[in-house]
């Protein structure tokens, strides 16, 4: 399970539309990334799927049940998010962060049961940080770190695990750590993974379907070679693209590109000064 449907939604902070109007579906037992320039509500449309963020108008449900009927205990155990560059207290240790997880389903005063700590040290042992249960979060490398929250969203045993970013202040090979991690726990354990990524190639690489985004709106929703096209890229983010098969996966890679030349591009400037020239008064 996992499915969610958006239909007609508006969000906006005040009186500022972000999400207008947007219908599209996520499926569930699948990865899906949210692709777009900055600023185009990729994080706004996350947020609202979480509920962090109220809807202006517009639905959205999860396997056929409106988000805003779920009271709050039960729509955590169904769904977890992990926001762009979390942190945790200061000396907090890895197992009593990931311990976190296990909340939706306490009751009384919270004393861990053996079902939570049996959990616990699954999402441990999943994301390859059982080693660390007992260091300070801290004293972690910052891919290190990142496994730590997604084991913490793991812990809270929800079908459905949403990601802000994930990759962020990360090096290419902790980059690849945490994608293939998300991987296995789609293949191997059927979660459906939402999240936002940056990177054009990677959300080609690892995604099942892919969401692009321009100013709040949908400009096309689907695999990586119905949306990832010169003519996709240069609508959503000004650049013209050349496409080409990765050899490895066959999937679509963004190979080189450059910016658009709109309108104002190519105007011409009356008396243009040389780059490397300074214009005389």
């Amino acid at each position: 399970m996992g499915h969610m449907h958006i239909d007609h939604l508006d969000v906006g902070y005040n009186d500022k539309k972000i999400i207008e109007n947007m219908n599209v579906d996520i499926p569930s037992g699948k990865i899906t990334t949210i692709i777009g320039a900055n600023g185009c509500g990729k994080s706004t449309l996350l947020k609202t799927l979480a509920r962090i963020l109220p809807k202006q108008g517009g639905t959205v449900t999860l396997d056929g049940k409106n988000i805003s009927k779920y009271p709050t205990r039960e729509l955590a155990k169904k769904m977890a998010i992990l926001p762009q560059a979390p942190d945790g207290a200061p000396g907090l240790t890895v197992g009593e962060l990931v311990s976190y997880g296990r909340f939706p389903h306490q009751k009384g005063f919270g004393k861990l049961s053996k079902k939570d700590h049996d959990m616990i040290d699954w999402a441990l042992e999943m994301t390859g940080v059982l080693s660390f249960k007992y260091d300070a979060i801290d004293a972690l490398s910052g891919g290190q770190r990142q496994r730590v929250w997604i084991a913490m969203a793991l812990a809270q045993e929800t079908e459905t695990i949403l990601l802000d970013e994930p990759t962020t202040y990360l090096d290419m090979a902790h980059q690849l750590e945490v994608l293939e991690l998300l991987e296995r726990l789609n293949r191997e354990e059927g979660r459906t993974i939402v999240m936002v990524l940056h990177d054009i190639n990677q959300a080609a690489r690892f995604a099942d379907n892919i969401i692009a985004l321009k100013d709040g709106e949908v400009i096309k929703s689907g695999n990586a070679h119905f949306v990832i096209q010169s003519e996709t890229l240069r609508e959503v983010f000004n650049i013209e693209a050349d496409v080409v098969p990765e050899p490895r996966t066959g999937k679509p890679i963004c190979f080189t590109y450059n910016l658009s030349k709109g309108e104002k591009s190519d105007e011409k400037m009356d008396n243009p000064v040389p780059l490397g020239s300074a214009r005389r008064a």
